[in-house]
């Protein structure tokens, strides 16, 4: 299976689970005394969000 339309089917489930996890870190971050893990978690789904797109973009390049 060709990995550009894989990418594209991924890219809704990744974009979902990438908002979720961010909100959850940005949350925990507002209530909690040591705030860096939260954050980190924030940047990690976002990272998780833009992995489908990223990737297209990397691929576009070859």
């Amino acid at each position: 299976m060709p990995l550009v339309p894989l990418l594209e089917m991924l890219t809704i489930p990744f974009n979902l689970l990438g908002l979720v996890v961010c909100l959850v870190g940005l949350t925990m971050a507002r209530r909690r005394e040591r705030r860096w893990p939260w954050y980190g978690m924030a940047g990690a789904g976002f990272l998780i969000a833009a992995t489908p797109t990223l990737l297209a973009q990397l691929l576009l390049l070859e």
